[in-house]
């Protein structure tokens, strides 16, 4: 059986052993030097200012959502629209969070939202922002859908969770919107076992993010922020400061373990990156010339960090010709999480989907879709595997 991925980490065993060593000498495991040391590579590598580090991707969701509401930028009750081919905790978070959500369609030979089917969203809603997925390591023009969300004034809001490394128009994905989520989980391009992190440039919003992440507590803040939010709540910074709760929050904070995970990983990223982008492209060059599949479209990219193989078939009865001949061979998934408007929770809010949506691309992507695994520790002998099975 070819796995989605092979290892806990990239280079296992040297990881594990590293990982020992620090366990038994570390002081504390809970919140600490690590992390913040993971949040100031992870963000310079990512070319962004600053770094929010939590126990997942769902969690950076989440923390971004609340984030937003507690500056008073988006309000409960605002329409957001989002990618409607994604993961549920993309889209989970604004329901539960009191907003609207409004689903986006995507283009069949990219996946991803476009400015085409975002403005046809926009003829019918008008959106407070859009949270934008850039699934499985690729994107549509972005640079398009940022000047839509400029002219309309949108705040525009990526999650790279499975994007980490593409690059579109000499930008990162991930550095389009004001903010970025990425995920760390096992199966991702790097791994920390779980955890994820909220990149920006806007540092009142990263402010709010460490808040968000413990308790509503200002103990990540810098001492100069400190000092400033405990004046203007005159809060006693004595005996009080480190128990008062200034917004909403949870708690999201990650362990210096995961922190130690990701700052060791991250001197392999840059292999890991060329090694799925290798794979991908020996892998496309085959699969995406039968006539039985949708074409994927990626020559307007200039490096793709593919996150794992999607394949749209033309039939359902194709797709499930597939799924049987995967069997104990290959572990196959639907693309991502699929269509979020087929979900059983997001059917609870029928209000939310377009009566038109019956003939919506991310539906059929939803029944006629699967992906496979691209990982780093992939074979030459497994590649080949994969595509006598597939073309």
């Amino acid at each position: 059986m070819i796995k989605l991925i092979k290892s806990t980490f990239y280079h296992e065993k040297t990881t594990k052993k590293a990982l020992n060593a620090f366990i038994n000498k570390a002081k504390i495991l809970s919140f600490g030097e690590q992390c913040e040391l993971f949040e100031r590579n992870f963000s310079q590598y990512q070319q962004r200012k600053h770094g929010v580090f939590v126990n997942s991707g769902s969690s950076a969701n989440l923390a971004i959502i609340q984030s937003l509401l507690n500056l008073g930028k988006i309000n409960p009750g605002d329409k957001v629209g989002f990618s409607a081919l994604t993961w549920s905790t993309n889209t989970m978070p604004l329901l539960e969070l009191g907003l609207n959500p409004i689903p986006v369609d995507v283009e069949i030979n990219t996946l991803n939202v476009s400015s085409r089917t975002f403005k046809e969203t926009l003829k019918v809603h008008k959106p407070k922002m859009l949270f934008l997925t850039n699934l499985l390591g690729f994107c549509d023009d972005l640079d398009e859908i940022v000047k839509i969300c400029k002219q309309k004034n949108i705040i525009l809001i990526e999650d790279n969770c499975e994007s980490l490394g593409s690059v579109y128009k000499g930008k990162l994905l991930g550095n389009f919107g004001l903010a970025s989520t990425f995920s760390f989980y096992v199966g991702h391009h790097m791994s920390t076992i779980e955890g994820g992190m909220v990149v920006t440039d806007n540092k009142r919003l990263a402010d709010m993010l460490r808040l968000v992440r413990a308790h509503g507590w200002d103990r990540n803040l810098a001492m100069q922020d400190q000092e400033k939010i405990r004046k203007k709540f005159r809060v006693n910074s004595t005996f009080y400061s480190r128990y008062t709760f200034y917004d909403l929050g949870y708690n999201l904070r990650p362990t210096e373990i995961a922190g130690f995970l990701g700052n060791y990983q991250l001197q392999f990223i840059d292999e890991i990156l060329t090694k799925r982008n290798k794979n991908f492209l020996k892998l496309s060059r085959q699969l995406y010339q039968n006539k039985e599949y949708y074409p994927i479209r990626f020559d307007h990219m200039d490096f793709i960090s593919n996150f794992a193989v999607p394949i749209v078939c033309r039939t359902k009865q194709k797709r499930a010709k597939l799924v049987q001949r995967c069997n104990q061979r290959v572990e196959i998934r639907p693309i991502v999480g699929g269509d979020m408007t087929q979900q059983p929770f997001y059917s609870k809010h029928k209000q939310f989907i377009p009566k038109s949506w019956k003939n919506a691309n991310a539906k059929m992507i939803h029944e006629q879709g699967l992906y496979f695994g691209n990982n780093p520790e992939m074979t030459s002998e497994e590649l080949k595997i994969l595509a006598k099975v597939f073309v």
